[in-house]
């Protein structure tokens, strides 16, 4: 993620200063403003032609087939065309909206991009929220340094008027990403190269495509500015520079959507993208002053990058932390599901019951066992949730009768980032799950497995007691086949690919 961001960073700034280079220059010919349409279709059209040459070169294009390389045991499914060709769609108006949103006379650039970045701050965690994703607290305090930063550089612009043509931009930016958003949360961030290969493919050979369409639409409905850039436009030597503009954007556009695409909630990711792109745009501003004598960025702005600091410090604390406490340090095997009163508090029952009866057979000695839930609320300590009587009864089924006490105490206890981390392995009990394990606990993916590498085991939870006592042998059978694969007391088989 690091050097997405980075590579995001280093890209924004020729953008920015190409674009706006040019747009003075064009005013200054002209003696006049510029109508931002007039350079749209070249920039896309530069876009276009350097989309295919970055597939190519990066060989994904062959996810984009029918035939392409298939997910692995376990995995998500490739996602189907359809949405991710609407995703494309949203994304060029995004495109389109971006670029055109440096272009406005009249109105401050700042202003309008300020209001970008902070909506798309704003919808982030709504998004996330109706999609039900795990946001850590190092996330939220990200954001929350984010959307400080957008209203401080907000407070130290000058001019506050926002023309029509600047809000139906900023109006079709958001519908844009809300709509990119909810698609690609719908189908990919799923941490399957494949999954999101096919994903981050088909969206960005769409993307150009239907931007040019909609504009070349825009051409023949009449529209004189379009009418322009698609003709007399193209002839100048300006064509060039917005064609580079397009070109700049492609490569942008490549380590944004790969920032986005990461498995971690789009909380976690939208602040890591914004903040590059606020560093960017002050870079670029004293590069401007110092090559176009444009004004240096204000008070407001500076301090917006000293909060725009404390997001990317609070982004990297999971990482940080992960740092000082060494992974699996403490041998421990942790069964994760749901609300952990079945089918998790089952499998660390049955893998201790199972390792104990290996162990009196002369076998090596087992690891300690727990379990947590995914959906536990940390606040509730005095009030949660006891094993399933369901649960115990199928334990009790199956002769598991030395953990009768520790059923009867149980009580429901939350994941934590710190517990998957000093942990050997995790076992999940859905791939879904491993999903918000590997959210909650970056850097641990070849440590958190599904229990069962052949398919989710499903949740009992509400069903007849026959469904948990067929699930309890299901989980008994997962156990003994990692306990065979350990060679052993351990339960450390599997690899991430194989859950």
């Amino acid at each position: 993620m690091a050097w997405l961001v980075l590579g995001y960073l280093i890209s924004y700034i020729p953008y920015v200063m190409l674009l706006k280079t040019l747009v003075l220059e064009m005013s200054s010919a002209a003696a006049g403003p510029v109508d931002g349409l007039v350079l749209l279709p070249a920039a896309a059209l530069g876009q276009l032609a350097v989309m295919p040459l970055l597939l190519v070169l990066s060989g994904w294009w062959r996810y984009a087939r029918p035939g392409g390389p298939a997910p692995g045991r376990g995995e998500a499914a490739l996602p189907p065309y359809g949405p991710v060709l609407a995703a494309g769609f949203f994304a060029s108006l995004v495109v389109g909206t971006t670029t055109l949103a440096f272009t406005f006379t009249g109105t401050s650039v700042l202003l309008v991009l300020l209001l970008m970045r902070g909506g798309v701050l704003a919808i982030s965690p709504l998004v996330d929220k109706v999609r039900g994703r795990h946001v850590t607290r190092s996330a939220w305090a990200a954001l929350l340094c984010s959307l400080a930063a957008v209203l401080v550089a907000l407070g130290g612009v000058r001019d506050h008027h926002l023309a029509l043509p600047a809000l139906l931009c900023l109006g079709v930016y958001l519908v844009g990403y809300v709509a990119r958003f909810d698609l690609m949360s719908r189908v990919a961030k799923t941490g399957s190269h494949a999954t999101d290969r096919r994903y981050f493919a088909v969206e960005h050979a769409a993307a150009p495509v239907f931007l040019v369409l909609l504009l070349a639409a825009g051409a023949l409905a009449g529209h004189p500015a379009l009418r322009t850039g698609f003709t007399s436009f193209l002839a100048t030597p300006h064509a060039w520079t917005a064609a580079a503009v397009g070109v700049a954007y492609e490569v942008l556009f490549v380590f944004g959507t790969l920032i986005y695409l990461d498995r971690r909630a789009l909380t976690w990711c939208v602040p890591a993208n914004r903040c590059a792109s606020l560093v960017s745009g002050l870079a670029a501003a004293y590069a401007l002053h110092h090559l176009a004598g444009t004004p240096t960025p204000t008070g407001g702005e500076l301090l917006a990058l000293v909060l725009v600091v404390a997001a990317v410090a609070a982004l990297s604390a999971p990482a940080l932390a992960g740092l000082r406490a060494p992974a699996g340090r403490t041998g421990q095997v942790v069964f994760v599901c749901g609300n952990n009163t079945s089918r998790s508090p089952l499998a660390e029952h049955i893998a201790r019951h199972e390792a104990a009866r290996r162990k009196a057979a002369g076998r090596a000695g087992a690891p300690r066992f727990t379990s947590a839930g995914l959906h536990v609320a940390p606040a509730a300590r005095r009030h949660r949730d006891p094993m399933s009587p369901y649960a115990r009864a199928a334990l009790e089924s199956l002769g598991v009768h030395s953990a009768r006490r520790r059923a009867r105490c149980h009580r429901a206890r939350p994941l934590t980032a710190d517990l998957c981390r000093r942990s050997a392995v995790v076992y999940c009990m859905t791939g879904a799950q491993r999903d918000e394990v590997l959210a909650l606990a970056p850097g641990t993916a070849a440590r958190v497995l599904c229990l069962d590498p052949h398919g989710d085991i499903p949740n009992p939870a509400g069903q007849p007691p026959e469904v948990y006592l067929d699930c309890a042998r299901r989980i008994r059978t997962a156990i003994r086949r990692r306990l065979l694969d350990a060679g052993g007391g351990g339960l450390h088989g599997g690899t991430p690919e194989a859950a």
